[in-house]
């Protein structure tokens, strides 16, 4: 393969050997004119009298013969291990006897994906989708999380006094509703006492209201299973609101995996992230979060951009929010610890 600063190209070794072969050239002439060597100009000469202009590309360095190759035998070994039991090169390098680099290269010349990529259950290529435009699908889900009682919890005051305290004050949850549009990530939660289905449609009218703000129109909505998402009640309110209700397959959360992926970076970024004295205090802490997430934070999922870059308002601006701004700058601060 040429190079960038080649000063042949294979267009431009044919002209070469043309001048030394067909018109007589001396090698050093053609050489000169050409700005090469005259023993590269020999080569491609040399190689047009052989095979002319199939002579010009460049040959393979492939060696011919390969004595320390990786037996077939090994490399369907492994092939057949990865299949079987969807294990990465380290394992398998164990199993079958050979270096990890080996096995990781035998993956890749047979074309398996990273594990990564694929589904944990099916062991088949994840499908990854997005939808082309704000509204068009929105994913709503309900993560429940346990609250924190006042003085603290267990990450606060260690384990055994965590647990005396959070006894006396008595167990609880809160329900963490939440509504992501699939084309930009944009999410909007809302802490409420429970998962029923009035409390569910309720919930639905808001984030309606509240992407309406912002010009998106909600055509579509993928909820899983849930005791509240197949009773009537959520169907009328998805009626009156002019919503196409969609359901997850049974036992299939990967279909509604996006709000399943924020529910995951909301614990790890704000819910868990640091120690918390109360439910209030971390409660207090979830709107300058969220903020954060939709208007800085750079999403992974949409090549670096922010959710919110990618709605479109009324006037053709992309939103954006100013009153946060020291809050957001001293969380990314945190984050990069």
């Amino acid at each position: 393969m040429c190079h960038r600063n080649a000063p042949l190209t294979p267009t431009g070794r044919l002209r070469l050997a043309w001048c030394v072969v067909e018109d007589g050239w001396p090698l050093r002439q053609a050489a000169e004119r050409f700005q090469i060597s005259h023993t590269t100009a020999k080569r491609w000469a040399d190689r047009y009298r052989l095979r002319g202009w199939a002579g010009m590309y460049d040959r393979s360095s492939r060696p011919h013969h390969s004595p320390r190759k990786t037996a077939a035998a090994v490399e369907e070994r492994v092939v057949h291990l990865r299949q079987e039991h969807r294990i990465g090169p380290l394992r398998l390098a164990v199993r079958t006897g050979v270096a990890a680099s080996t096995a990781h290269r035998i993956l890749r010349d047979h074309c398996l994906p990273p594990l990564a990529s694929l589904d944990r259950a099916t062991g088949r290529p994840v499908r990854r989708y997005e939808r082309t435009r704000p509204g068009e699908l929105v994913h709503i889900d309900v993560k429940k999380l346990g609250r924190i009682p006042d003085g603290g919890g267990h990450k606060v005051l260690g384990r055994a006094t965590g647990r005396s305290n959070q006894a006396r004050a008595g167990h609880g949850y809160l329900y963490l509703h939440t509504a992501l549009d699939d084309h930009s990530r944009l999410a909007y939660t809302e802490h409420l006492p429970d998962e029923t289905a009035p409390t569910c449609a309720a919930f639905l009218v808001r984030a309606t209201a509240w992407f309406a703000k912002y010009g998106v129109v909600i055509e579509r909505v993928l909820t899983d299973n849930a005791w509240a998402y197949t009773k009537n009640t959520w169907r009328k309110i998805c009626h009156e609101l002019g919503i196409s209700p969609r359901w997850t397959r049974p036992w299939r959360p990967q279909t509604n995996g996006k709000v399943e992926r924020f529910h995951r970076t909301l614990l790890d970024e704000w819910a868990y992230r640091q120690p918390y004295t109360s439910e209030t205090e971390r409660q207090a802490a979830f709107p300058d979060w969220l903020d954060w997430y939709n208007y800085h934070r750079p999403h992974t999922g949409i090549s670096g951009q922010t959710p919110a870059s990618r709605v479109t308002n009324v006037s053709k601006q992309h939103m954006r929010t100013t009153s946060r701004r020291p809050f957001s700058s001293r969380w990314s601060a945190n984050s990069a610890m």
